[in-house]
Formats: structure tokens, sequence, C-alpha cells
């Protein structure tokens, strides 16, 4: 008896059967952006540094860094993080510490001595920077890299603006100020310190002898309280105080300070101040849960010992035999439709009165525009058109001198903007041009089936005690293990990890690797979209074919 053959068996292929012809979608790979790149105040592409983190590249992902952002150490500590906001992953457990991997990569280019490569090719044309802040800074750092020749003109004695006179060294330390400042330097830059340009004729005369002027001049005034004598010796500017040496500092605090604002320059001042052995007060419009400073300043803050009186206002301040008392009331607090644009209201019968020796205001700067008076329409900034360029030709302006955007990366993001803008004017086509509009990868294109659960790693603080006996930095930086392990807690959104699923899971086997990547044979492929549900990071998506 002849054993009969399964009907399953065949020595025939299926390549005649052309499933193609069925599908009305295929699927496409296409990086898209995360929404941390779109939050990004400088457009920093951090799903790819941080992939390039958790593959151990560090070399790499400083690079990729520091393609927008020379300061990536600077940034990890100071910068107000809106991508970790933005970031896909706070619907799964917790966001990813973005910040905590910047300065990871940051400090690892700093122990390893990286520094930027010289200009590959050197340009005729120059450019003037006025203002060696962040905006200024980035901006000279990326004309210098596409080899434009800049001087850069500060007023001061030392680079840094902002980061340098503003911000105490417990949060930014200062060698790494100057590590990542010295690393632009280094490239070339023509630098005149100590060097004000003080009005219209300087500027008109940089004009003359350069192709560009970016103005990077900063907010430099004071706003005022006009219920607040400022002639009296219990009242210091906090510009002025965050500017002055420790010593000086501590000569001019007496034992009860009040801040009065609720920004991150009022937790400066109050941390500062507490460093000094000061009881400190802070006194902010703002309930505490809408002030202003990042959280977790106000919450070190507090751990520190600082008082928050929160909702209030100030309405008077006399002398007395141990500095002044304040008079104060509550208010309701209405935070407007547009920052900038809240309203007050004190609530009768809610007065109360605070003694302190020493009154801190800390309500923020405004730009001094009259030096350049008939520059260009000017209302609290520089008037600037959409690539910071002001109503005369060749001359630009970004950071806080040109926008209410007050944050240190949104100065360095603007700087960065403006220098591409001179670039392209100088040199047509060096800059590369922005990237297509697409729409950021939400978090339901996510095949969080490939995630594990894992809580944020925090970084670590110094404890109390020795917080408060000197300006030492206070959050600490990850190991090198934390920064691995935080760095795979990010999904990529977007950005293909070549895992192979869409390989291993095409029922068709419509799909093949390549050099670069994966292509879909269109003769087999039929719309499943199996691809698309399999991949972990959101990176392919199905469209119309049209060709079908």
């Amino acid at each position: 008896m002849n054993k009969q053959l399964s009907p399953l068996w065949t020595h025939l292929t299926s390549e005649n059967r052309v499933t193609g012809t069925w599908r009305s979608a295929l699927p496409n790979y296409q990086n898209q952006p995360s929404p941390c790149l779109g939050a990004c105040p400088v457009n920093g592409r951090i799903a790819e540094w941080i992939k390039q983190v958790k593959d151990g590249d560090l070399r790499d992902a400083w690079v990729t860094l520091t393609d927008n952002n020379p300061f990536p150490a600077i940034a990890g500590r100071i910068c107000h993080h809106p991508c970790e906001t933005a970031c896909n992953r706070r619907d799964l457990d917790e966001t990813v510490g973005i910040c905590s991997l910047e300065r990871f990569a940051g400090d690892t280019a700093l122990a390893e001595g990286w520094s930027f490569p010289p200009p590959v090719t050197e340009r005729p044309q120059s450019i003037a920077i006025i203002g060696g802040g962040p905006a200024g800074l980035s901006a000279a750092y990326q004309l210098r890299r596409r080899g434009f020749k800049v001087s850069l003109y500060e007023a001061k004695d030392a680079l840094g603006g902002l980061m340098r006179y503003g911000i105490p060294s417990y949060r930014l330390e200062r060698s790494v100020l100057d590590g990542e400042i010295d690393r632009i330097v280094a490239m070339g830059i023509d630098l005149h310190l100590g060097a004000e340009v003080m009005n219209q004729a300087a500027l008109a005369t940089l004009q003359e002898t350069h192709d560009a002027v970016l103005l990077a001049t900063g907010a430099s005034l004071p706003k005022r309280l006009p219920a607040l004598d400022y002639a009296r010796s219990w009242v210091i500017d906090s510009a002025e105080f965050l500017a002055a040496p420790v010593e000086e500092q501590r000569s001019r605090t007496g034992a009860q300070v009040v801040v009065i604002g609720g920004g991150s320059a009022a937790m400066d001042v109050a941390r500062s101040a507490r460093r000094l052995g000061s009881e400190v007060t802070v006194l902010a419009l703002e309930p505490q849960d809408r002030l202003p400073a990042q959280k977790t300043e106000v919450d070190e803050a507090i751990e520190e010992g600082i008082v928050f009186v929160c909702g209030a206002m100030m309405q008077s301040a006399e002398t007395n035999d141990n500095g002044a008392t304040l008079r104060c009331v509550r208010v309701d607090f209405d935070p407007g439709d547009v920052p900038g644009t809240f309203t007050v209201s004190p609530i009768e019968g809610s007065g109360f009165e605070i003694n302190a020796a020493t009154i801190i205001p800390a309500i923020g700067q405004d730009a001094d525009l009259e030096r350049w008076s008939g520059l260009a329409p000017a209302g609290p900034v520089l008037g600037t058109d959409s690539v910071w360029q002001t109503d005369t030709p060749g001359v630009f302006a970004v950071g806080d001198v040109a926008s209410m955007n007050r944050f240190v990366t949104q100065a360095v993001g603007m700087g960065k903007e403006a220098a591409l803008a001179i670039a392209d004017m100088l040199s047509p086509g060096i800059a590369a041009p922005a990237p297509a509009a697409a729409a950021e990868v939400e978090y339901s294109r996510i095949n969080v089936a490939y995630q594990d659960t894992h809580a944020r790693i925090q970084q670590q603080v110094t404890g109390l005690d020795e917080r408060l006996t000197g300006f030492e930095e206070v959050q600490l930086p990850l190991s090198v293990e934390e920064a691995a392990a935080e760095a795979r807690r990010c999904f990529s959104c977007g950005t293909c990890i070549y895992c192979d699923n869409c390989f291993f899971y095409c029922p068709d086997m419509a799909i093949s690797r390549t050099a670069s990547g994966y292509e879909v044979n269109v003769d087999y492929c039929k719309g499943c979209g199996l691809c698309v549900a399999e991949c972990p990071t959101g990176s392919i998506h199905m469209q119309e074919d049209t060709a079908s």
C-alpha cells in the first residue's frame, strides 16, 4: 500500500502569488520627532544621543549633543527641562531623566578632555558678537565651527553672563562653567574682555569692520518694587548680591533675610543667604504650586529650612531697630492667559508683618534698550524678525535683549538660530535647512510590551548638614551604571533601533534587512500592519498606497 502524501506538502514556492496587490496601505520607515525633541529649546536630537549613551558610545553622544548645544554639562545642571515634561514615558511610569543623562555625557567630555575640532574651511567674513553670555557664546560657537571669523565683546572681565554672575556654584560648579566656555574660545575666537559697547556710535563702528553684528547683551536692569525704598541700607539688589563674592555677600546680609519673588533667581538668593547662616523667608505673589521656580529648587529650599510665604505681597517697608518691618497682605493671584499678565487682588483683613535685617527683591530684570534706541522697534525687548534680525540689515539680536523667554537653554537656542541665519546670509547654503515639520510620535504608537516598568533613577543630593556649610554642588552625578540603566528607560520614540521585530514578525517575509535599515518588498506586502504593531519605537507607520 502506497503511503499517502500530505496535501499540505509541496515542492513549489508562493513567489508567483503577488499578495501585494491586495493592500491599500504600505508601511513606511521614517524616523519621526519625539515629543522631547519638540520641547527642547535647542532642538537637540535627544532620542539619538540617549541611544548612544545606552550603547556606551559616550564620545558620539557628546558629539550629537554639541551639534546643537555646546554646554551639555551646564544644561544638564540648570536647564528647566521642558523635554522631560513632554516625555512619553510619563504615561507608563516616570519620565526619563534627560537632564541627568546630559550632565553625565557633558561631565564625561570634560573629564576626558574632549575638544571641538577646528573649522574645516576658513571663511573671510567676520561677525561681531556683543555679549558673552549663553546666547552670545552659543552663536560664537556655531559661527566659528562653520569657519567664520568671530570677535566677541564682553563688558565684564570673564565670560558666562548669567551663568557666571547669576547662578550660584552650588548649582553650577565654576570649573564646569570654565571648561565648557574655554572649549569654545579655543576654537579661535577673537576675545575682547572688559570691552563694553556703550551706544549706537560704537555699534556703527563695529558694523563698518564686520559683515554682521549680533547683540546678546542680556537683561541687566533690575525691576523695581514701587513700595520699596532702594536707597535704604537694608535693601540689596538680587543681581548685585548674586554677582558678589561670598565674603561680600556675608558682610551685607543680616540674621533675618526676606527675599521677594518666586522665580529661580529668588531661590538662588534665598538658598545662598541660607548658606551664609541667615534665617530666610521667601515672599511670593504666587501660590506655592504656581511658583515660577523649578519644583526641585523649591523642594530643596524647603529642605534647607527656608520659609515660604506664598500668595502674599509687601505693601510697605519701614525701618526698625534691627532693619525693617514689612507690612504685607494676602492676595488672590490670577495668572492671566499669557505669561506675565497676572493680576493680584489684596484680601481684605489679611494683613500681617515680617521683620527683616535685609530685604532682597528678586522679581526679574529688564533689557537696557536705551543704548540701542532707534535700532529697531522696541517694547520690553528689541524687535526682530523670524531669524532674529532687527530692522537694521546685518544687525541681529538674541537672548534676553530680544525675548521674554528667560531660561539659559532658550538663550542658547536663540543664539544657534541667529548664527545659522547669519551663516546663510553671508554664505548661502552653508547652514543646513530646517527639517520639514513632522508629527511627533505619540505614546499610543509605542509598543510598551517591550518595556519593563522601572522607576526613574533619581540623582542623589549632598546631605543637609554638608549643604548648609558651603557652596559645593547639591545635585550629584549619576554613576556609569546608573546612567546606562536610565538610558535604557528611553523609548527612543520615533527612532529605529534596528531590533528586527518587523523583519521577524512579517507573515509574508516582505521585509528584508539592508545596510542602512530595512526595505519592503511591495510585491508581497499586503499591508497587514503587523510590523507597525510590533515596532517598539513608533518609527514605522502605515500610509496610503497610492500606487496600488
